[in-house]
């Protein structure tokens, strides 16, 4: 791949994770607690699929687990931050399906719940970006 479209497949990516990042905020703002972790799901498979393309040169695999993502990006993450990548798969599963969808919601619909899990899907992302950012930035 060309440097110049991998820096647009990158930037479109990290443009799209910050995006869906105020989306889920607005929608824990409104009490829609179950589709703002969803979102959650969304923003960290975007900022991973920027860090899949920055490291292979090549565009990211139709994928949604996150777990493969962050591998095939090779990042060195904490062990917590992989915990929440298996938690976050489930809500992506969990959301997309009539049979888990009901119960997804039931479950995630208290507010202290959702809001500790927002919490630590924000600060995964700020890490991600923060590690993109180094990568991507030029060099001197």
């Amino acid at each position: 791949m060309k440097k110049q479209e991998k820096e647009k497949i990158i930037n479109y990516w990290r443009k799209t994770a910050a995006h869906d990042f105020k989306t889920m905020k607005g929608l824990f703002e409104i009490r829609r607690y179950p589709d703002s972790l969803f979102y959650g799901h969304i923003v960290i498979e975007k900022i991973l699929k920027a860090l899949v393309v920055y490291q292979t040169n090549e565009k990211a695999p139709y994928i949604h687990n996150l777990t493969k993502l962050s591998e095939l990006a090779e990042l060195n993450l904490e062990e917590k931050d992989y915990d929440l990548l298996d938690v976050l798969n489930n809500f992506n599963i969990r959301s997309r399906y009539p049979d888990y969808k009901l119960s997804f919601y039931k479950q995630y619909r208290d507010k202290e719940k959702a809001s500790r899990y927002l919490e630590e899907v924000t600060e995964l992302y700020k890490k991600l970006c923060q590690i993109l950012n180094q990568k991507t930035k030029p060099k001197n």
